[in-house]
């Protein structure tokens, strides 16, 4: 086959794909057929869907054929921090996968679609999830320590949206929020867009400090504290039960609002009991199945007190209306037959073998993580720029997060957090490998 001919063929392809001509999902047509259809050598035929692949329009599944990708987002990216291209070791985000996940939500869809319940998904669902969902979502905080009615448990579409919809419900523009100076950078971005105030609490390895919070709320109005007392993201600390106590009672004295995120909970053992448990009066829990399960499962609980309940499930409404059936009825079936605790199970331990290789790849270099997080915070000599250093490790092929969107004000130190839940162990190697050599330069 002529160049130009098979080029244009590649490109006839990939401009299908990019139009959306082509939806995600679309199967092409097996090698041979290509090749039959076009007159083609099989091996140009192959060589079509090699240079597809490479592209990152399309994807090959062993025993099942050549598949078009999803391309609306780069591969990694989806929380509007940086992009990430095709090719790139990514420490930017974390979107941990365990083999044979697939094959688990094939085979959920195809007990879905044998259920005598399935004309029920196509209709709207209660705002705030059915009852016996709203029930087995209450099972799964007991395990987190958090003991609620499922009254009081309301599903959304994952964790980022809890903590929308709560911020939507219970709080108004120009409320103050106190938060830890470094925090999670979607609820930067959630307080920008509704017009909230955040204020930054000084932080320790161990915790906030919360003296300087006592301190702030005799000076300032403010309304609410976000925290992630069970893992903190991105320092990865799991705040002792003397600090919860002591956080639970200067909100109660100056009746602040707390906004728990526990997005990462699963992976701490052994944890005090959530802020939830210490202060349910004034406690609102968010917690999701987006790293526990799988990102793209976008099913999470907001656990609320009573009176704030009503509030909250009207702003769902507002939103989104309701989860989607499908997704809540795949999570809640992965709930009660014990899928989601396996798989919590067997992250936690996953996670605790990438921080001992990070351990061990990174000996000498200072930085802050839990023994099973997928997170390392990494502060950068005092010479170094952290955007230099992204920058570096970029044209290395590794993409990593600077401190700048986890820094609230106007100090934002020169770090990394480095996510290590997104590649597989020998790529993480290598890409720990690379910050080592450009840190230590």
């Amino acid at each position: 086959m002529p160049r130009a001919r098979y080029k244009s063929l590649v490109d006839t392809f990939a401009q299908a794909i990019r139009s959306g001509d082509m939806p995600p999902g679309t199967r092409l047509p097996t090698h041979r057929q290509l090749a039959a259809e076009h007159g083609l050598a099989l091996v140009t035929a192959s060589r079509v869907y090699t240079e597809l692949e490479a592209m990152g329009l399309v994807s090959g599944e062993t025993g099942r054929g050549t598949f078009v990708r999803e391309i609306s987002l780069p591969p990694g990216q989806g929380s509007g921090q940086m992009s990430v291209a095709a090719g790139m070791l990514d420490l930017n985000f974390n979107y941990p996968s365990l083999p044979g996940q697939a094959d688990l939500l094939r085979t959920a869809l195809r007990q879905l679609a044998l259920s005598g319940d399935l004309e029920a998904l196509l209709r709207y669902q209660p705002h705030a999830g059915r009852v016996h969902e709203r029930a087995a979502a209450a099972r799964h905080l007991l395990s987190r320590g958090l003991a609620v009615a499922s009254e009081q448990v309301l599903l959304v579409s994952g964790a980022q949206h809890g903590l929308a919809v709560t911020m939507m419900a219970l709080l108004k523009p120009g409320d103050v929020i106190a938060v830890d100076a470094l925090t999670y950078s979607g609820f930067k971005v959630l307080a920008e867009t509704l017009h909230l105030e955040i204020v930054a609490i000084p932080v320790t390895p161990t915790g906030p400090d919360l003296e300087y919070l006592h301190s702030l709320c005799r000076k300032r109005p403010v309304r609410a504290v976000y925290s992630m007392p069970t893992l903190h993201n991105p320092l990865g600390w799991v705040m002792g039960l003397a600090l919860r106590e002591q956080l639970v009672a200067i909100a109660r004295q100056h009746n602040l609002m707390i906004i728990e995120d526990a997005a990462y909970a699963f992976l701490a053992e052994d944890a005090p009991p959530p802020l939830a448990t210490l202060a349910p009066e004034r406690t609102v829990y968010v917690a999701g199945l987006s790293k526990s399960v799988a990102t793209g499962l976008r099913v999470g609980f907001v656990a609320a007190p009573v009176p704030w309940v009503k509030a909250v499930e009207r702003t769902i409404m507002a939103t989104t209306w309701n989860v989607p059936g499908v997704m809540s009825a795949i999570a809640v079936g992965w709930i009660e037959d014990g899928t989601v605790a396996q798989l919590e199970a067997q992250k936690r331990e996953d996670a605790r073998a990438r921080q001992a290789l990070a351990a061990q790849v990174l000996t000498g270099l200072e930085y802050l993580s839990h023994p099973s997080s997928y997170f390392l915070w990494l502060p950068l000599p005092e010479e170094a720029r952290a955007d230099q250093v992204a920058m570096a490790l970029q044209r290395e092929n590794v993409s990593v997060s600077t401190a700048e969107p986890f820094a609230v004000g106007a100090h934002v130190p020169h770090a990394l957090r480095l996510a290590l839940g997104s590649v597989a162990m020998p790529m993480l190697r290598e890409a720990l490998v690379k910050v080592r050599a450009v840190v230590a330069w």
